[in-house]
């Protein structure tokens, strides 16, 4: 069988790698087996760069989102946390821009999220007055149960159903009953 020379397809694809490794230092650019080398962690390093880009830019949109927070006085997670809640979203690249291009609108967008973490605030207290009122409202029923005759808690007993309450005294009647 007759040998068979790579000739032009070789050579082009050895032209090819080069190309692409211009600009690359000392043999890299020059040689083709350290040029292809290089090509191939190249790659790689891009590949994972690629990635790492996105996560550097959230970090400098979050920085700039903190402090424009920090000078209309809120933290960045209040701010996002009440944006959440307001039912707002945006994402940290638009908020940026608005921090940096467009004060007036993040500061609508500031108080908004102030206003839904009052509201939240305000629920917080209510539910918790309505705890303290049915504690005091226990303990007056307490009260009235003491204040009450051994007839009227011997009743109280068998409506709930209570069994044996006729030979109790007062202070079992008022334990059970508790």
């Amino acid at each position: 069988m007759a040998r068979v020379k790579g000739g032009n397809v070789s050579k082009n694809r050895r032209r090819k790698v080069l190309k692409q490794a211009k600009g690359y230092f000392g043999s890299k650019h020059r040689l083709y087996k350290t040029a292809q080398e290089q090509l191939f962690h190249s790659g790689a390093y891009a590949y994972r760069d690629r990635k790492q880009n996105k996560r550097n830019f959230r970090k400098l949109w979050i920085t700039r989102i903190n402090a424009a927070c920090r000078e209309e006085e809120i933290s960045y997670s209040k701010f996002i946390n009440g944006l959440t809640k307001a039912g707002i979203t945006i994402n940290r690249k638009m908020l940026s821009e608005l921090a940096i291009n467009d004060k007036e609108s993040f500061k609508e967008l500031v108080n908004v999220a102030k206003a839904s973490l009052n509201r939240e605030v305000i629920k917080e207290v209510k539910a918790e007055s309505k705890k303290v009122e049915t504690k005091e409202v226990k303990e007056v029923e307490k009260e009235d149960l003491s204040a009450k005759t051994l007839a009227e808690l011997k009743k109280l007993a068998k409506e709930k159903g209570i069994k044996g309450y006729s030979t109790m005294k007062k202070e079992e009647l008022l334990a059970n009953l508790k």
